[in-house]
């Protein structure tokens, strides 16, 4: 099949399945390249993604000096906990391990049932604060339109943060899974660095993500507004420019 007749027969398969968007179950939704297709409804497995480990310390904050792999591996053990009972959880790092973006979408790949979830800290002008949510499959619009509705209605303000963005990233394109990178506030605002240093705080963000992961897995795309449409593009690569 040439390229024109694949989009055109995945384009048509996309309109069809949009008639039908809370069909998803457990035991038929598979693993899928593209991901062009409603959200997923009674995924058994959650995969949380604390984001960089290891020699990578992501951002840290002038304010408290925290590094940003030290929060989104707390924040990540915190959702686990929550979910606990609730759906099966796989840990991408347990610990403080550095692990290849490009070994973080493979070890997501491949698995039915399935969500992935990465958690970070953000950076940025002192200006800006907020939670932010980043997606690029359309199978995972509704998962992020979740997650960024559950942050804001904790978030005590946001200021200047794009919200819900949908971009191309390695742990937004290249896992063949629903997957959400979540952002969870900027460390490089001096009032938002100390809200994210404290374990209360984080708790309840980590109880939102929770609450928008149960959500999606009980009710599908039901509530989250209109699917994107979608796009070709190929896997997100490290000589990508930035943005893309």
């Amino acid at each position: 099949m040439n390229p024109r007749t694949f989009a055109a027969a995945g384009i048509a398969l996309f309109f069809a399945s949009c008639a039908a968007p809370d069909s998803g179950s457990a035991t038929s939704w598979k693993h899928d390249e593209w991901g062009h297709r409603p959200g997923p409804k009674g995924f058994h497995t959650v995969i949380i993604d604390a984001g960089h480990g290891g020699k990578d310390p992501g951002a840290i904050s002038r304010t408290t000096g925290l590094k940003e792999k030290d929060l989104a591996l707390d924040t990540a053990r915190r959702l686990q906990r929550q979910l606990s009972g609730k759906a099966r959880v796989v840990m991408m790092r347990k610990g403080d391990s550095f692990i290849e973006l490009d070994d973080r979408a493979s070890r997501a790949s491949g698995r039915d049932g399935t969500i992935l979830v990465s958690i970070h800290y953000n950076s940025s002008s002192s200006g800006i604060r907020g939670p932010e949510t980043y997606y690029w499959r359309v199978d995972s619009h509704g998962l992020a339109t979740r997650v960024q509705r559950a942050m804001a209605s904790v978030s005590p303000s946001e200021s200047g943060n794009r919200g819900m963005v949908r971009r191309r990233l390695r742990l937004t394109r290249n896992p063949d899974v629903p997957c959400i990178l979540a952002e969870i506030g900027y460390l490089s605002h001096p009032a938002e660095a100390r809200l994210c240093a404290d374990p209360n705080y984080r708790e309840r963000m980590a109880s939102a993500l929770a609450r928008a992961i149960l959500d999606q897995q009980a009710k599908g795309d039901a509530g989250t507004g209109s699917l994107p449409k979608p796009i070709y593009a190929p896997p997100s690569r490290p000589t990508d420019p930035p943005g893309s």
